[in-house]
């Protein structure tokens, strides 16, 4: 086995950030493993097939971990624990079973550490500081051929250096961060800025400028968005949002999508997506770890502000897109490859998403608002498929964005979700 190669790490520079694995077990029974090759000769090594029989499935040219009918790893253990880091250590397992939750993100310069908020350790804040993972996140990197530098767009024609990104993660996270600004107000402003952004020229404005551009623009928004009221989201905004919702819950499973083939999971998976945008009658069921409720009690549950857990819903929220924007995960290597423009829209549309699906797992508790549970819930579906998901680096979902972009349809969904306004 090759050794391992040296690449510069950023650690995600968010102190507020903890993490520690308690050995909750969900990443076990939640994710698809794919396997690299130094993965399947450790596995060989191990000699697993001889306990366990097939301990790995091909899927369409690749080979992950095999499942159970449950759902769960076949490694994964009555208790929680998994069976290879039980009897061979840590560094026995698959890479991708050791990163997560981190992820790496690489620029032009290096790889950005970044976070999943899929972790329920993540998302309740528990453990160490970020810092303390360092030595074995750099020890993992060795063993990860693609890491490589890679170059991150401004927009669809204009390539970034690496100080044009940073500034834009910069002014953005300043924004993010602000708590004198209400938090409605701060989500508004980066669907605002997203908006204003997608017909930019970025020909003659690079370097410093942008710099000074993007702060003059962050810095004029608690001034200039109350001069751009929003109005209710109309029906079609809504369902689109719905729909976006829809695709960030998905989950298919590789047992079921070769138990079905290939056209009855497409045409599952159609009808679905057209209950969402529709929004009548009973949500379909997507899956065990998500519970359905009536598309109607959804819409009667309140939005964020009506939380009697306000204040802790909003900082998990507000944690979670600047450890996106910072972490590498917002554009760029980290998000599809997709320009610091088109990141901008998708961060603010998975905020919205976000608020609707809190309101969603409410419902199906038959809560009158979202609780803390529910907002924890939603935040680690939705960041558990951004980036992930092949569907939602797709031209399907940036004509969403693009539709959404008419007529203020970003800021009215996020504005809807958050901030108590009516919905068309």
């Amino acid at each position: 086995m090759p050794a391992p190669r040296s690449i510069p790490l950023t650690v995600l520079p968010l102190g507020e950030q903890r993490y520690g694995c308690h050995g909750c077990g969900d990443c076990c029974r939640d994710f698809t493993v794919q396997l690299r090759e130094r993965d399947l000769e450790r596995l060989r090594a191990q000699g697993w097939e001889r306990e366990l029989g097939e301990v790995t499935v091909e899927f369409r040219g690749r080979r992950y971990l095999r499942q159970r009918e449950d759902g769960g790893c076949v490694f994964l253990r009555a208790d929680g624990k998994c069976r290879i880091h039980a009897e061979h250590g840590f560094a026995a397992k698959p890479v991708a079973c050791q990163l997560f939750p981190f992820t790496f993100a690489p620029d032009a310069r290096s790889a950005k550490v970044g976070i999943s908020f899929a972790c329920a350790s993540v998302l309740a804040n528990r453990g160490p500081g970020l810092a303390s993972h360092l030595g074995e996140l750099r020890r993992m990197a060795g063993e990860i051929d693609e890491l490589a530098p890679s170059r991150t767009l401004l927009d669809a024609r204009t390539e970034a250096a690496p100080e044009e990104a940073d500034a834009a993660a910069d002014v953005l996270d300043r924004w993010l961060s602000d708590s004198a600004v209400p938090f409605a107000f701060r989500v508004d402003g980066v669907a605002w800025l997203g908006q204003q952004l997608a017909g930019a020229s970025f020909a003659k404005v690079r370097g410093a400028r942008l710099r000074e551009l993007l702060e003059t623009l962050v810095g004029a928004l608690p001034d200039e968005l109350p001069l751009h009221p929003i109005a209710p989201a109309t029906r079609a905004q809504l369902a689109t949002l719905r729909q976006a919702s829809f695709f960030r819950l998905e989950d298919p499973k590789i047992g079921d999508l070769a138990r079905l083939g290939r056209l009855r999971a497409t045409v599952g998976q159609f009808l679905r997506s057209r209950a969402f945008s529709r929004g009548r009658g009973a949500m379909p069921a997507m899956g065990d770890r998500w519970p359905s409720a009536d598309f109607g009690a959804v819409d009667r549950v309140a939005p964020l502000s009506g939380s009697a857990d306000r204040a802790e819903c909003e900082e998990l929220l507000v944690r979670w897109m600047r450890a996106t924007v910072l972490g590498g995960r917002a554009w760029g290597s980290g998000f599809y490859g997709w320009p610091v423009v088109d990141g901008l829209q998708a961060l603010s549309l998975n905020a919205a998403c976000a608020g609707w699906l809190a309101r969603a797992h409410a419902a199906a508790s038959e809560r009158p608002a979202p609780s803390l549970e529910d907002v924890r819930a939603a935040v680690g579906r939705v960041d558990r498929t951004s980036g992930r998901a092949p569907w939602l680096g797709s031209r399907a979902e940036r004509m969403r964005l693009a539709w959404l972009r008419i007529d203020d349809g970003l800021r009215r969904v996020a504005w809807a979700q958050f901030s108590g306004a009516a919905e068309g």
